[in-house]
C-alpha cells in the first residue's frame, strides 16, 4: 500500500490514499502517538477504524436501516461491506472505509492535497444520493497536524453535512490509568440504550485529571472550538476543533490504550433525526479544520 509520509521538525505523518485517505501515523521523535489498533489490513479487510479515519457521510452511529432527508428515501444494505455494523446491528461510520481511492492533487514534504469525487462512485451514490466532492488538506509543522475537509455540492441538489473524524491518541511512555486529560466540553447529549442521542442535554463537564479507571463513549453539542489536551508520557497531545465542528465524540474505553476526540459536523444519527443537520446549496462549499498540537 503505498503511503504519502509528511515530515516536520520531530513529527511525521503519513496517509494512505487508496485506503480512503485514512491517517495511518503521526510520530514524534519516532514514537506513535496514534491508536493504529488492527492497523491498516483490518482498516481495509473489515472496516476497523484506525489512526485518523475520516468518517462520511455519516460519523457515529445511526438508529437504523434507512433515512430520509432533503426529499430522499435510502435503504442501507445489510450484509454489505460498504456498511459496517456496529456491535449492536447498527450502521456506523459512513460509507468511506478502506478500499475507497483518493487521488492526490498536491503532496510535498509537510503538504497534502487529495479529494474524492463521491459524485462518481455509483454504488455509494445510491446510499447517499446527493453529488458532491470532498477534499482534505493536511498540513504538518514542527508544532502539529492540521486538516481541514472541504465539502462541495456539485449536483442540483443541496448535500446534507454530517462528516466527522475518528482520531485515536495514544501516548507512549505512560500507562492509560495515568494519562491527565482537560477537555472543555460539557453540553453532554443523553443517549438511550442503543447509544443513539435522545435529544436531551444535560451539563455534565469532564473531569481534569488522571484517566484511571474511567471509560467514555459520550457526544457533547456546542463544540464549536472545544479541545482536548492528554499529558503522560512527558509529552502533551492537544486536539483543538478550529471550525466548521459543533459536536464531539469523547471515546475512551477501558479495554484499549486510546483515547479519542472526535470532530462531527452534526450529532450521531442526524440523517435520520435531522437535528443540527445542516446543507449546502448547489455550487457552494462546506468547511471545517481541526488540528493536533504536539509539545514535549
Amino acid at each position: 500500500m503505498n503511503l504519502v509520509s509528511l515530515t516536520a521538525g520531530d513529527l511525521r505523518a503519513s496517509f494512505a490514499p487508496g485506503l480512503s485517505l485514512v491517517g495511518s501515523s503521526l510520530t514524534h521523535r519516532g514514537e506513535e502517538l496514534l491508536g493504529v489498533r488492527g492497523g491498516l489490513a483490518a482498516w481495509n479487510q473489515r472496516g476497523k477504524t484506525m489512526g485518523i479515519p475520516l468518517l462520511h457521510p455519516w460519523a457515529n452511529r445511526l438508529s437504523g436501516w434507512s433515512y430520509d432527508v432533503a426529499g430522499r428515501h435510502v435503504e442501507l444494505p445489510r450484509g454489505a461491506s460498504i456498511v459496517r455494523p456496529e456491535e449492536r446491528g447498527l450502521p456506523i461510520h459512513g460509507l468511506l472505509h478502506g478500499e475507497s481511492d483518493w487521488t492526490v492533487t498536491r503532496a510535498t514534504g509537510t503538504e497534502l492535497q487529495a479529494e474524492y469525487d463521491f459524485a462518481a462512485d455509483g454504488p455509494r451514490m445510491r446510499l447517499f444520493p446527493f453529488e458532491h466532492l470532498i477534499a482534505v488538506h493536511a498540513v504538518l509543522d514542527p508544532v502539529g497536524l492540521q486538516l481541514t475537509t472541504t465539502l462541495t455540492a456539485t449536483g442540483d441538489d443541496a448535500v446534507p453535512v454530517a462528516f466527522g473524524y475518528h482520531p485515536y491518541l495514544a501516548l507512549p511512555g505512560a500507562r492509560r490509568a495515568e494519562w491527565n486529560i482537560e477537555c472543555t466540553v460539557s453540553q453532554q447529549l443523553v443517549l438511550d440504550s442503543h447509544s443513539v442521542p435522545t435529544g436531551e442535554v444535560r451539563r455534565e463537564p469532564v473531569v481534569t485529571g488522571p484517566l484511571g479507571d474511567r471509560s467514555f463513549d459520550n457526544g457533547y453539542q456546542s463544540a464549536h472550538g472545544a479541545w482536548l489536551r492528554v499529558r503522560g508520557g512527558g509529552r502533551t497531545v492537544d486536539l483543538r476543533f478550529l471550525e466548521g465542528y459543533t459536536h464531539a465524540q469523547l471515546f475512551a474505553p477501558l479495554a484499549e490504550d486510546v483515547i479519542a476526540f472526535e470532530p462531527m459536523t452534526a450529532p450521531a444519527d442526524a440523517l435520520r433525526s435531522g437535528k443540527a443537520l445542516r446543507t449546502i446549496a448547489p455550487g457552494e462549499s462546506f468547511r471545517a479544520s481541526f488540528r493536533i498540537d504536539v509539545y514535549g
